[in-house]
């Protein structure tokens, strides 16, 4: 892949799976305070781009360690089919991400007592939060930009574009074929227009039929009922939200999002009271691309003010 804007990083690769290599971010020292930051679909590590940069490479103060998964089929990931008798196969669920997680962590050489930073997008929030239900413990500090942690709420429609590739042939084609959702998501996730090279690199990753299978298997997983496959691990994940609000928790929202819009903001807002939260009226989904230059700073501030105590 070409050089990418704002990306100087080189991704280190391990097999997470056996024949299945997992491309990743580890920025910034090995001894400093770790924050884990967790992309959603359909983007990657690239999201997280100036965040790493501003935590891990700061012109002046603090340095934080930025560990950093491109999930299995996601940006420069390996991207396995899921076919039956296909090797190396993967399974496309939350709790495969969830185990993929654990086993980056454990290659990173972050154990059961190193505490953490979760800072999480869109189904980031899932993965962290399903990979919290037995590590919660290590999970000293939250970072949360429109993101989930919990079943649609009651109150939130699901989003017809969603339901479109979730539940029909139609929209599965037209994900598959024409990159619809990666390339959708580039102009309508942002209310400032991304650069064109910028847009270029986030659907780079998903160049081809074959490549743009988990931007499809993401949304299918989306759990609705019972019985969905990932259904268990989200319900179980926001009965225990509450279970964060005795830890600094920074919320950065855009308001504009047709996703992840109020409705989930409610939701964290109920169940951690004490979270700092920023709303920011006229950005979308791709929060750190319309507001990054008072995110950053923002969280770097927040980081800063809640040093990480080890044990």
């Amino acid at each position: 892949m070409s050089k990418l804007p704002d990306y100087p990083f080189t991704p280190q690769r391990f097999e997470v799976r056996p024949g299945i290599q997992m491309s990743y971010l580890d920025e910034g020292p090995r001894d400093a305070e770790v924050v884990v930051m967790l992309h959603g679909n359909p983007s990657w590590s690239y999201y997280w781009r100036k965040l790493v940069g501003a935590l891990a490479h700061p012109a002046s103060g603090k340095r934080y360690r930025c560990i950093v998964p491109d999930h299995v089929g996601m940006g420069l990931s390996d991207k396995p089919d899921d076919a039956p008798g296909v090797r190396p196969g993967y399974v496309y669920t939350l709790q495969s991400r969830v185990d993929d997680l654990q086993a980056l962590l454990r290659h990173a050489g972050i154990d059961d007592e190193t505490p953490v930073t979760l800072a999480v997008h869109d189904w980031g929030g899932m993965i962290g939060f399903g990979w919290a239900l037995s590590h919660a413990s290590q999970v000293k500090r939250l970072v949360l930009l429109n993101t989930g942690a919990f079943p649609l709420p009651a109150s939130k429609p699901m989003p017809w574009e969603i339901a479109l590739g979730r539940d029909s042939r139609l929209g599965a084609f037209i994900i598959r074929a024409f990159n619809a959702f990666s390339s959708g998501a580039s102009y309508i996730g942002v209310r400032r227009r991304m650069p064109a090279a910028v847009r270029r690199a986030y659907v780079a990753p998903y160049d081809n039929w074959a490549n743009r299978i988990s931007t499809l298997r993401f949304m299918q997983d989306i759990p609705l009922a019972p019985g969905d496959p990932a259904w268990s691990l989200v319900e179980a994940a926001g009965k225990r939200l509450h279970e964060y609000a005795d830890r600094p928790v920074f919320v950065g929202w855009g308001m504009r999002d047709f996703v992840f819009d109020h409705h989930f903001l409610a939701g964290f807002e109920a169940a951690l009271p004490k979270a700092e939260v920023t709303r920011y009226p006229d950005a979308g989904h791709y929060v750190l691309e319309d507001e990054a230059a008072d995110l950053l700073p923002k969280i770097r501030q927040f980081l800063d003010r809640h040093p990480l105590q080890q044990g």
